[in-house]
């Protein structure tokens, strides 16, 4: 009898284990002060395509070799959707209950970038007035989750296509 292995599996393992490690490196960044930094911020980003990877071929050795592009696509998913939960949560926990300022680093930031823009008082606070109404911790978990999943569903599109191999029909 056959052993079949489960995207799920591998999907909830990777999934949870980039979580850590974003997380961890969330913190550091935090707590060094450069939160504001985009290239440090965008890191996140190569953590969750090495997890894809890392994940994909994963399965793709534990089921002989062989992995669709169905299962690709569907375990890559997953991953960023445990992945984006996960790390969601707990910025959540981390903006409401351990630093609470990074929402204010973020909106000084973004009245500094308006300002060098050239843009007057009056759509400078208008601007950052809407802005906050997406900054509740509710809208920032539900926007991180969906970020998480879509960001995750276009690169998996990528990195199925190039890990897969079908199995042969007449095998």
């Amino acid at each position: 009898m056959e052993e079949t292995v489960s995207t799920a599996r591998v999907a909830l393992k990777y999934g949870a284990l980039v979580s850590v490690v974003i997380m961890v490196y969330t913190t550091i960044i935090n707590v060094a002060g450069l939160s504001q930094n985009k290239i440090l911020s965008s890191l996140q980003f190569i953590f969750m395509i090495v997890a894809l990877v890392v994940a994909m071929k994963e399965f793709k050795e534990k089921n002989k070799g062989f992995m669709s592009y169905g299962e690709g696509l569907g375990l890559g998913t997953l991953l960023s959707a445990v992945m984006g939960f996960l790390v969601s949560m707990f910025n959540t926990f981390y903006n409401k209950f351990i630093d609470s300022t990074i929402m204010t680093q973020a909106l000084d930031k973004v009245r500094m970038d308006m300002e060098q823009r050239g843009m007057d008082d009056a759509q400078i606070d208008q601007s950052l007035e809407y802005a906050q109404k997406f900054m509740s911790p509710g809208i920032m978990f539900i926007m991180g989750v969906l970020m998480s999943i879509l960001t995750g569903f276009i690169v998996s599109l990528v990195v199925s296509a190039v890990i897969r191999r079908e199995k042969p029909v007449f095998e």
